[in-house]
């Protein structure tokens, strides 16, 4: 658990107060994002934290979104809309804009909740980005808030972080510090006596509490580091369901397969090397940032060549959003608006070619199954179904193919008729189904968050391997994830201690 579901936590505990809780981050680097209901794009975890606090997510509670490219270029996105891509230097030249826009921000959430969390990014003693910070202390500063310091004791070296931290920051800064919190303990928390004495006697201030590790946390990571705790995992036996993701180089929303990963008798491997994907019973390719750099990638490391064997055996291949795009004939980018390689071979495996353009599709939406297929497992077509999309390349079919979903609605605006009845539409139907039924892309994020999709899933894949996964523990919902995260930082805290620095009692 590091700051972001930390936040999460304080958002459910002062909704269970009965207090209007918001979250807020200024500025958020990460691939997994979210899509508001008024069809704006901010960082998956600030959706997560409104999620706990029992409020819809607003681009406000994450008016600024870094979507790295690469080493030094990123995806900005602004107030829910990408502004262009930029290097370090181009980005901080906006620094004044960026600085007004914070503001706007988040005196329009203090404006309308009782009390706001505000999230900071990496650590706020980077004295070599300190003048450009706009996301840590300079918050902290223009809220006039009082800042709890958390630590991942889990990768080590949490007091010396803590130490360091207190010692870097200026003098003004270290006063509005107000106590610290260790996080992710996994063990006997006594041992850590003589260090949590050794902080509060040398800074004055309190350490709130030791907050140990919760396996199989049905909430959404905010990056990829995330992934490391996945790698390595043992591969399934022969009585359980085991799906591959292929960890791309520039993957994003990995969370779509985060509620598979807590279905009895599924493993889920996010594989780093062909050998891993060699039994598996699906193989997914996920979401891109990079589409184009991550599918030279693919082909650079064996994956290209062993899915394209899959599915001449008909063995199961889903793609989602860049990972439908990388499954068509063909991506171009006329523009240059992704990668510098106009036209690209796709793997050629569903008829589709792909256009990146400069505006991105960023909607929630409602579907139906439009076409049988593994993802649909026995549902009825028509069956409705919910997710999202954020896209800058759109695709088009090029030959005859089945669909695996039809849109309904984007963003609550129900498609007209005549849309609707054009099944020929590319924006009305999503994604294709290859002739033989073994693969299957969707631009669809969020589609495994749909209990009935979902297990329809893994019965088909169940009964394609002779196997029954049907018993065992039901799924926890999100909801009672996030009173299980709430109750465990509850129990291990100076609850009271939060209350008075909240300025609660």
């Amino acid at each position: 658990m590091g700051k972001s579901l930390t936040v999460t936590a304080l958002c459910r505990l002062f909704r269970q107060r009965g207090l209007r809780v918001a979250p807020f981050k200024s500025q958020n680097m990460a691939l997994n994002s979210f899509v508001t209901p008024d069809g704006y794009e901010i960082g998956r975890a600030q959706a997560v934290q409104a999620e706990a606090a029992g409020i819809a997510p607003s681009v406000e509670m994450n008016p600024i979104l870094l979507k790295p490219e690469g080493d030094t270029r990123s995806q900005v996105v602004i107030m829910g809309r990408p502004a262009g891509s930029f290097t370090f230097t181009e980005y901080h030249r906006r620094k004044p804009e960026l600085i007004r826009v914070i503001a706007d921000c988040l005196a329009k959430l203090r404006g309308a909740y009782d009390i706001v969390v505000i999230e900071g990014a990496g650590s706020p003693a980077e004295i070599n980005l300190a003048s450009y910070d706009i996301v840590n202390m300079h918050v902290a500063e223009a809220a006039e808030a009082p800042v709890i310091l958390v630590g991942d004791i889990d990768r080590g070296g949490v007091f010396a972080q803590f130490v360091g931290t207190m010692d870097l920051l200026e003098p003004k800064q270290r006063s509005r510090v107000a106590a610290f919190l260790i996080n992710k303990f996994r063990g006997d928390s006594t041992l850590l006596r003589p260090g949590l004495d050794y902080l509060a006697k040398r800074f004055g201030i309190p350490v709130l509490g030791v907050v140990p590790y919760i396996p199989r946390l049905r909430i959404a990571d905010e990056d990829s580091v995330a992934l490391e705790d996945r790698h390595g995992r043992l591969a399934a036996s022969p009585a359980q369901i085991e799906i591959a993701i292929v960890r791309l180089p520039h993957i994003s929303n990995y969370d779509d397969f985060l509620a598979l990963e807590h279905e009895p008798g599924v493993v889920v491997r996010f594989a780093e090397s062909v050998s891993e994907i060699a039994r598996s019973d699906l193989v997914v390719i996920p979401g891109s940032k990079s589409t184009v750099a991550d599918l030279q990638w693919m082909r650079d490391h064996g994956f290209a060549d062993a899915i394209i064997a899959r599915a001449l055996r008909s063995d199961p291949i889903v793609g989602v959003c860049g990972g439908c795009q990388m499954l068509g004939a063909t991506i171009e980018d006329p523009a240059a608006v992704e990668s510098s390689t106009r036209v690209t071979t796709g793997l050629n495996l569903l008829p589709i070619v792909t256009r990146f353009g400069p505006e991105k599709r960023t909607t929630q939406l409602r579907a139906r199954i439009a076409s049988p297929s593994l993802l649909s497992g026995g549902l009825a077509t028509g069956l409705e179904i919910s997710g999202y999309e954020i896209h800058m390349g759109r695709i088009e079919r090029v030959a005859e193919a089945a669909a695996p979903f039809q849109i309904i609605a984007r963003n609550g605006v129900i498609l007209g008729a005549d849309d609707a009845r054009d099944r020929k539409t590319p924006d009305i139907l999503d994604g294709a189904i290859s002739e033989n039924g073994a693969v299957i892309g969707t631009m669809l994020h969020g589609i495994f968050e749909n209990d009935a999709l979902r297990a329809a899933l893994i019965s088909g894949l169940a009964r394609r391997k002779g196997i029954d996964v049907s018993s065992g523990p039901r799924v926890a919902t999100r909801d009672e994830e996030y009173d299980r995260l709430a109750e465990t930082v509850r129990s291990n805290v100076d609850w009271e201690a939060i209350e008075r620095i909240a300025g609660l009692r």
